[in-house]
């Protein structure tokens, strides 16, 4: 009997054995990421997309891996670094699909990396879900690439979240006046913003006193600051980079630059901006946002800083996790890497995300963040586009506090 029981028990253990080797033995699925970790963007990325990918590839592996058919195969990341550049961009992106033959891709980070690659990536048939871009003329876009699927929406609907918001500061008791600063970085996200924000802010009745227009990576913002300062300008409106979004605050509160309203744009978003800044943040309005009450997010912030070490920031970091999550569904559902079918069924389907239920409505997803306020060493969404739910009032940002 004692013998029988050790037979059966060794069995059970070679069978476990051989299961759990089979499991490993498994084929990963390999998946090509081409973004920033040098150059002026690097910043950007390091905040928003790596985390999110390492958090997302960690959570899959130590499920059993990705749902591949009747398969769970683990997930395999070939990265390598854009530099910032589109024309590195472009190289990786030939290189992930030629020579490392990888099985989907992950779009690289920023509006004009995600441009420049897009017909690439459309080449070769992946899906590009885009989490950290949008554009003008995006119906036109989807067109002509119908593997590109824009989860920030159309650049139009971002411009007028902010003109949107300063008319609500303006009409309510005329709590700011209608002169306003308006500057750019001058790559393809600043150009897509300027392009749609500055005639939304005449046709709503702002009068531009000051406009300026500075490069990608640029570390000198002291003069652009100061013209705007000159032009006693009620609100200031800046389409900036993480960089730029730091020194341009900076800068305001050197100079004693004290509008009754502060719009940053991508860097303003991300905690590192909030902690910089502490008190002086709040009342700061940012591109983007989220419900910080709503529990889905409260639960993926503390998932993402156990898994990464750091926090997730308050608008791009929970749509970047979003377009993986889109990702692994639309894998599973299909049941193979077959992209054709991939693309098909992220056209078509809805998607359950750390944003609530996406649909892409002609590629394009209708609801977003498009305005955040800092308070108390948190955002909260001021306005969005669709019909997403925990928006506040805004309110003016109070004066810079004393050094």
């Amino acid at each position: 009997m004692l013998r029988r029981s050790f037979n059966v028990l060794m069995l059970s253990a070679g069978l476990a054995l051989a299961s759990f080797s089979a499991a490993i033995a498994e084929e990963p699925v390999r998946i090509g990421v081409s973004a920033s970790k040098t150059g002026p963007l690097s910043g950007g990325a390091a905040g928003v997309l790596w985390p999110n990918i390492k958090l997302w590839v960690d959570k899959v592996n130590k499920s059993g891996g990705l749902k591949v058919g009747d398969r769970k195969r683990p997930i395999e990341i070939v990265e390598y670094d854009d530099k910032s550049t589109p024309e590195e961009a472009v190289k990786n992106i030939q290189r992930l699909a030629t020579q490392d033959k990888v099985d989907l891709i992950i779009p690289p980070y920023s509006t004009g990396l995600n441009l420049a690659t897009a017909p690439l990536i459309a080449k070769y048939g992946y899906p590009q879900i885009v989490s950290t871009g949008n554009a003008n003329d995006l119906d036109k876009f989807v067109k002509r690439w119908p593997n590109t699927f824009w989860l920030l929406g159309p650049a139009q609907g971002i411009a007028d979240g902010i003109v949107g918001t300063l008319k609500d500061l303006h009409d309510t008791g005329k709590m700011i006046g209608n002169k306003v600063a308006v500057v750019n970085v001058s790559d393809a996200f600043g150009l897509e913003m300027i392009k749609t924000g500055k005639p939304a802010l005449k046709q709503a009745g702002f009068d531009i006193v000051y406009e300026s227009s500075y490069p990608l990576g640029n570390q000198d913002l002291a003069p652009v600051i100061a013209g705007a300062k000159a032009a006693n300008a009620d609100a200031f409106v800046a389409y900036s980079y993480p960089p730029d979004s730091f020194a341009l605050t900076e800068q305001a509160q050197l100079q004693k630059f004290d509008p009754k309203a502060f719009f940053v744009s991508v860097g303003g978003n991300l905690d590192a901006y909030g902690k910089r800044f502490g008190a002086a943040a709040n009342g700061i309005l940012i591109m983007g946002g989220v419900n910080a009450g709503d529990p889905v997010f409260q639960a993926y912030r503390k998932e993402h800083l156990e898994a990464t070490g750091q926090e997730a920031d308050w608008w791009a970091s929970p749509v970047a996790y979003a377009s993986l999550e889109i990702l692994q569904q639309a894998v599973e559902r299909v049941g193979s890497l077959d992209k054709m079918a991939l693309n098909k069924e992220i056209q078509t389907g809805t998607f359950k995300t750390v944003l609530g239920d996406v649909h892409f409505e002609d590629n394009i997803n209708n609801n977003n963040w498009t305005v955040g306020q800092w308070s108390g060493g948190v955002v909260h969404g001021v306005r969005a586009t669709g019909n997403l739910q925990g928006a506040q009032q805004p309110v003016l940002k109070p004066a810079w506090p004393a050094n």
